[in-house]
């Protein structure tokens, strides 16, 4: 049986500037922070850094209680963003519940601040008879993958992968696998992540976690610049309504974007640091499966955190594959790292440059790093008509992923 072809029909973001994929986009083309700093920060021994950017005014008001009480904040940042890529995609019940609809979400961990509660009660007196029976479904690592299918009664499959930076983009990925086999009509993929100074402590240990800017948060992180000084964490989530083409022609949806090619790939020389061969590996097995080749590729969504290895290995596999030709940016600079939601929010934001016909640029790009200076950077609001994206992400572990987009087209 042929491969069906797949295309975006809806997206839902929850991010530091709030919810929808307009306010993001409205946020990012003004070069807006979403960084902030986090006092309480201050209290945790060992912990450096100061600054986050964190999710705030999004009600989950709207989310009934007994679908509320089995989530975190993850989850419902998901459901949230869930629910408006269905609405955009115009999808009805019947399609909701009908089993052909999957669900393909990812968080790094279970919610870090129900585990933490759940663990500071036990430890009181060593008894878990205060535990109240939603906990659980709030700590296990596919929470926001179940609760999203069990608010929207989604029947088809589930799947839930947690590779930490790579999340979001591998949960697209699969999906978009799933639907090309016919396994499943339509998916439901992305990634969410609920900030906890822990995540903030675990790249503070291994001296990548942002401490420079404590004190003017809006200056960090500072992707590709001589002058970055790490990892500043974020929260939020990224879903995108993934259908076969034949679906939405079907439907009459409006067709977003089209994903055309996907690689992911491990990285065995370094749990932690990442190599460059290796990331350009990965997007050259992108463009084999698109079958296409560099010189079709137009832009390059990067997936720059703002840490010298891991600008420098990326800025080195992008010219190693597309020479100096294609521009590249990343969002981070603007977003912070929301983990597993990174690569959904930046791939959301990627389809939107595509519509709108604009690039974004590198936010507090000011001093380009000599070791990065071999890749075309975008340093401005730039008008410019592009058919073809690559995004990328990259995973401490080891686990690098690539996703290629193009405009839709008959």
């Amino acid at each position: 049986m042929p491969l069906k072809r797949v295309v975006i029909t809806g997206m839902g973001a929850i991010s530091p500037f709030g919810r929808g994929v307009d306010t993001l986009m409205t946020a990012l083309l003004l070069g807006e922070s979403g960084v902030r700093i986090l006092p309480e920060l201050a209290d945790i021994r060992g912990i450096r850094t100061r600054v986050a950017a964190l999710v705030y005014g999004v009600d989950p008001g709207e989310i009934p209680r007994k679908y509320r009480r089995s989530m975190s904040a993850m989850s419902v940042f998901a459901a949230l963003a869930a629910g408006d890529a269905i609405a955009q995609a115009g999808m009805s019940g019947d399609q909701i519940r009908g089993g052909r609809l999957g669900v393909s979400i990812g968080s790094t961990i279970g919610s870090p601040l129900a585990t933490q509660a759940f663990f500071d009660d036990f430890r009181i007196d060593n008894s878990v008879e205060r535990m109240k029976s939603g906990v659980f479904f709030q700590i296990m690592n596919h929470s926001c993958a179940a609760n999203v299918a069990h608010m929207f009664g989604i029947t088809g499959r589930t799947v839930a992968p947690a590779a930490a930076c790579s999340t979001g983009s591998l949960a697209v990925g699969y999906g978009a696998e799933m639907i090309s086999m016919g396994k499943q009509d339509f998916m439901l993929c992305g990634g969410a992540d609920e900030f906890h100074p822990l995540t903030a402590g675990t790249f503070d240990i291994m001296n990548a976690a942002s401490t420079r800017y404590n004190e003017s948060p809006e200056r960090t992180p500072r992707p590709f610049d001589r002058d970055r000084d790490g990892v500043v964490c974020a929260e939020g989530s990224g879903i995108l309504l993934l259908e076969s083409l034949d679906s939405a022609l079907r439907r009459g949806a409006e067709i977003l974007a089209e994903i055309i090619g996907f690689a992911s790939t491990s990285d065995p020389e370094s749990i932690a640091n990442p190599n460059a061969a290796n990331i350009a590996h990965c997007m050259c097995l992108a463009l084999v499966d698109a079958g296409i080749g560099p010189e079709g590729i137009e832009y390059v969504n990067a997936h720059a955190t703002g840490t010298e290895r891991g600008d420098i290995a990326e800025s080195e596999a992008i010219r190693s594959v597309f020479g100096d030709r294609v521009p590249a940016s990343s969002l981070k600079g603007n977003l912070g790292h929301a983990m597993a939601a990174s690569g959904a929010l930046e791939l959301a934001a990627s389809v939107e440059m595509m519509r709108r016909e604009i690039l974004l640029p590198t936010h507090n790009l000011d001093h380009v790093d000599p070791l990065c200076g071999s890749v075309l950077h975008v340093r401005e609001v730039t008008s410019r008509r592009v058919d073809t994206v690559m995004k990328n992400n990259f995973a401490l572990g080891g686990v690098n992923s690539s996703l290629i987009l193009r405009r839709f087209q008959r």
